[in-house]
């Protein structure tokens, strides 16, 4: 079981930060991935980390500004937002894969959270 937490509005230029807090004993067997979705736009993929924090991936849109990390022993995935800008608002999911690799697929990945919605007002 996923939990996203840490969305909200924010300014342009802002930053914030997603926390996702993964249920289980064997956290750093499975990818994580957040996938973010706009209204009337497909899920995409926005950053994915490797089991083992070592392995990490970033869409071209968003690369300088979110960082994803991981802490194994808090079974807790994060995104750090900063230089938000407007067309980063959508629904951002955290999502896990059963692979200790992400993939850029949703369809790769059998867990997902709530969602959370961040807004960035202009």
């Amino acid at each position: 079981q996923l939990q996203a937490s840490g969305g909200g509005l924010v300014q342009a230029g802002g930053s914030l930060r997603l926390s996702c807090a993964a249920s289980g004993r064997t956290f750093s067997s499975y990818a994580m991935g957040w996938f973010r979705q706009a209204p009337g736009k497909e899920r995409d993929l926005v950053a994915a980390i490797s089991g083992s924090g070592s392995y990490t991936y970033y869409a071209d849109s968003v690369k300088g500004r979110l960082t994803i990390s991981r802490d194994n022993a808090k079974n807790t995935v994060y995104l750090q937002m900063n230089s938000l800008k407007p067309e980063d608002t959508a629904v951002y999911y955290c999502a896990a894969r059963s692979h200790t690799y992400y993939h850029t697929s949703p369809d790769e990945y059998g867990y997902w959270g709530q969602g959370t919605q961040l807004t960035v007002s202009s």
